[in-house]
C-alpha cells in the first residue's frame, strides 16, 4: 500500500498546505476537492479510508479521512464560518491567517475579529443516517473488503471517553471541566448541544413503544424501528443544491469529533436560560441540531459518491461506466436466471408461475414519470398466504438476502394504529422526524397482510392505510408539515402477502398454488435457503441490480402488431381487454424481456407475456368461484 498517511491519517495537512500556496486565490478550495477525488480513483483506493459504518467510533482518529455510506434523513438550516481568519500567535507574537473550512473550532491562539483578512462562508448541514433496512449480507460484503488499518486509539484520545455505536457498557463519560478551549468559528450554529444525551442508546427507539432502558430524551431519528449504527452531521461545503432528501451517499470528508463542541455547547444552553436573547435556538433545537460529537459526530464531506443502487457486488460505476463487466455478465444471464426461477419455485412449494412473477417484481423500477403516473412499478400482491402462518415471515427472509434493503411491515390492527409512517415536522426543534415510509430509492416493502385481525382503524390506523395506498399507486408519499403536505417521490418495491386479495391495491395479483407440501414447512424453507451456495446468492444479487439498469425500448414494428393484436383481443368482447389490462401487458412484457437480458420486445416475448398472463388471470377466476367471496 503507498503511503497514505499524508491523505487519510492527516487530510489537514494537505488542505493547509494548498491553502498555504493559495495566495488568496479561491481557486485552493477546488483544488482540494480535485485533490482527494484522483487520490480515490487509484485501484482499491477507497478500500483503505475506515468506514464509520464498520469501525466503532472510538477506533477513529479525529480529523482524518473517513468514509459513511448513508441515507440524508434531514436537511438543517445553513449557517456561516470563517472560511478565512487570522490569529495572534503567542509563541512567536505575529499574526497569522488561518483556513477555517472542514473545521469545527479554530486552531489555538486568539482570534483576530476585526481583521481585513477575515472571510465569511457558507455550509450546509445534512442529517445523515444508515441507509434504512441494509441487509446483513450488504454490511458484509462492504466490511469485508475494507483494507483500513485501523487500531483502538490513546495517544489521541480527548479527556472524555468516547463510545462505540454499538457498546452499552456503564462508562463515565461526564468530561473535565476545560478552563481554557478554542474558539468555536463564528456564527457555527450546529456547535452547541446538551450533554445530558451522553448516555443515550445508540438504538431507534422502537415506534411502539418507549423503551425503559433509554437514560435519555435523545432520539437518533432512524426511519426504521430497532436499527443500529451511527448517525452523522455532514457539512457541505459545495453543489448542496445536487442533493435531496432521501439520497443514498458514500460520503468522504474530514471526522470532527472534538469534546470542546459539548463543552461549548453545555455552556450555550447554560446562557441561554440566563438570558434567553443570548441563543436564538431553543433548547429543543440545540439538542437535536448539536448532539454530542461523541454519539454523533461531524463529518466535514470532500467528496460524495451518489449510490445509484446499494449492491456492493457490483463494480464502481458499473451502470454507466463499467458496461464490460455488464456484457460479461450478460453472457452467463440465462444460466442464473432459470437457477434463480428453481429457487424461487422452491420457495413458493413448487409454483413455478408465482415465481415468474417474483422475479419481474423484483427487478421493477420506477425508470419515468408521465405526469403523475409512475411508470415501471409492479406491486405484486401474493394471495393464497394462510392467516397467522409463519410462511411469509421465512420468505422475507429469502428475499432479505436477495435485495440491498428491505422492511417486512406487519400489517397487525397494533401496528397500524401506531405506527408512525409518515415522516412529519417538528417545528419545536426544528427537524423532519422520520417515519417509516422514509426509505431510501429501490428498497423493498414487504407487507404481510396475513396478520391482520378483526377490529377498528383510529385515526392514525386510517392514515396509514391511505399513506400505503398513495405509496403503491403514485410512488410518492405526502411528508406531515402541519399546515401543509409536501410531496415526496419514492421508487420503492412494494411485495404483499395476503389470505385472499389484499385489501390494498396492486399492480398484479397471483394467487398461490402449491404442488408441494411438506411436513414440517419451516425446516424445509430453511433448508431450501441452506442449500444454495454463497456464489450462487451472489450470482442472484448481482443478476438482479444489473438488469434493472438495462436499457429497453420497442419498435414501431412491435408496436403496431400490439395495437392490432390489442384491437383483436377487443373484437369478440370489448370487456375482455381494458386500457389498463394492456397496460400490465405491457408492463408484464418489458420486465420478462429484461429479466433475459433483452433490451427490446420481441414478438415471442409478446406472446410469452400473453401467456403468462392468461394463466394467472385464469388461475384468480377460479379462485374466486372457489372462495365465492373474493372481492
Amino acid at each position: 500500500m503507498p503511503t497514505v498517511d499524508d491523505w487519510i491519517n492527516n487530510p489537514m495537512g494537505v488542505v493547509d498546505g494548498l491553502f498555504a500556496q493559495s495566495n488568496s486565490s479561491p481557486d485552493w478550495e477546488k483544488k482540494v476537492v480535485v485533490y482527494f477525488k484522483e487520490k480515490l480513483k487509484l485501484i482499491d483506493a477507497h478500500t483503505w479510508v475506515p468506514s464509520l459504518n464498520d469501525v466503532p467510533l472510538h477506533y477513529l482518529k479525529p480529523n482524518s479521512l473517513v468514509k459513511f455510506r448513508c441515507m440524508v434523513q434531514d436537511m438543517f438550516d445553513p449557517e456561516f464560518f470563517m472560511g478565512v481568519y487570522e490569529i495572534n500567535d503567542p509563541m512567536s507574537n505575529t499574526k497569522l491567517v488561518k483556513c477555517g473550512k472542514y473545521k469545527d473550532v479554530t486552531d489555538c491562539g486568539q482570534v483576530d475579529l476585526n481583521s481585513r483578512n477575515t472571510v465569511t462562508s457558507e455550509r450546509h448541514t445534512f442529517y445523515c443516517v444508515p441507509i434504512p433496512g441494509e441487509s446483513q449480507w450488504v454490511k458484509e460484503s462492504y466490511a469485508g473488503t475494507s483494507q483500513a488499518r485501523v487500531v483502538p486509539s490513546t495517544s489521541y484520545a480527548p479527556n472524555r471517553h468516547k463510545r462505540s455505536y454499538e457498546e452499552d457498557d456503564d462508562m463515565d463519560t461526564q468530561p473535565q471541566q476545560m478552563k481554557h478551549f478554542s474558539q468555536v468559528a463564528k456564527g457555527s450554529a450546529s456547535s452547541h448541544g446538551n450533554t445530558e444525551s451522553k448516555r443515550q442508546e445508540t438504538e431507534a427507539p422502537n415506534q411502539n413503544s418507549s423503551p425503559s432502558h433509554c437514560t435519555s430524551s435523545l432520539d437518533l431519528n432512524f426511519p426504521l424501528p430497532g436499527e443500529k449504527g451511527p448517525a452523522c452531521l455532514v457539512k457541505v461545503y459545495e453543489d448542496w443544491d445536487s442533493f435531496k432528501l432521501n439520497d443514498m451517499l458514500e460520503v468522504f470528508g474530514i471526522l470532527s469529533v472534538d469534546p470542546a463542541l459539548s463543552v461549548i455547547a453545555d455552556e450555550r444552553e447554560a446562557s441561554s436560560l440566563i438570558d434567553p436573547t443570548d441563543c436564538m435556538e431553543t433548547i429543543e433545537e440545540q439538542r437535536v441540531h448539536s448532539p454530542p460529537a461523541s454519539l454523533v459526530p461531524r463529518l466535514h464531506m470532500v467528496y460524495a459518491q451518489p449510490l445509484v443502487q446499494n449492491n456492493p457486488l457490483l463494480p464502481s460505476g458499473a451502470t454507466e461506466e463499467n458496461g464490460d463487466y455488464i456484457n460479461s455478465f450478460l453472457r452467463e444471464l440465462p444460466a442464473v436466471r432459470a437457477e434463480l426461477l428453481t429457487y424461487l419455485t422452491h420457495l413458493l412449494l413448487g409454483d413455478s408461475l408465482a415465481a415468474e412473477y417474483l422475479i419481474l417484481h423484483l427487478i421493477s423500477n420506477v425508470y419515468s414519470r408521465r405526469d403523475v403516473l409512475p411508470l415501471g412499478k409492479f406491486t405484486l400482491n401474493l394471495s393464497g398466504c394462510h392467516h397467522g402462518s409463519p410462511y411469509t415471515e421465512h420468505l422475507y427472509k429469502a428475499i432479505q438476502c436477495l435485495v440491498p434493503s428491505s422492511f417486512r411491515m406487519s400489517m397487525s390492527l397494533h401496528n397500524m394504529n401506531d405506527y408512525r409512517m409518515v415522516p412529519r415536522k417538528d417545528y419545536t426543534a426544528n427537524r423532519l422526524v422520520s417515519g417509516t415510509l422514509q426509505l431510501a430509492n429501490n428498497t423493498s416493502l414487504f407487507l404481510d397482510e396475513t396478520q391482520l385481525e378483526q377490529g377498528q382503524l383510529d385515526t392514525t390506523g386510517v392514515r396509514n392505510i391511505t399513506a400505503l395506498g398513495n405509496l403503491i399507486s403514485w410512488q410518492k408519499v405526502d411528508y406531515d408539515f402541519s399546515y401543509h403536505q409536501m410531496e415526496f417521490p419514492c421508487n420503492i418495491n412494494v411485495l404483499i402477502t395476503s389470505e385472499g386479495r389484499s385489501l390494498l391495491p396492486s399492480d398484479c395479483q397471483v394467487h398461490l398454488q402449491p404442488t408441494l407440501y411438506p411436513p414440517n414447512l419451516e425446516e424445509y424453507l430453511s433448508a431450501v435457503q441452506v442449500a444454495q451456495a454463497p456464489s450462487l446468492l451472489n450470482k442472484y444479487r448481482i443478476y438482479l441490480s444489473v438488469v434493472r439498469t438495462l436499457n429497453y425500448s420497442i419498435s414501431d414494428e412491435i408496436t403496431k402488431a400490439v395495437e392490432e393484436d390489442f384491437v383483436e383481443m377487443r373484437k369478440d368482447d370489448p370487456q375482455s381487454m381494458s386500457a389498463e389490462d394492456l397496460h400490465r401487458l405491457l408492463v408484464v412484457a418489458r420486465l420478462l424481456s429484461l429479466s433475459h437480458g433483452q433490451n427490446t420486445l420481441s414478438r415471442d416475448g409478446w406472446m410469452k407475456a400473453k401467456q403468462l398472463e392468461v394463466l394467472r388471470i385464469s388461475r384468480t377466476q377460479e379462485q374466486k368461484c372457489v372462495n365465492g367471496n373474493e372481492p
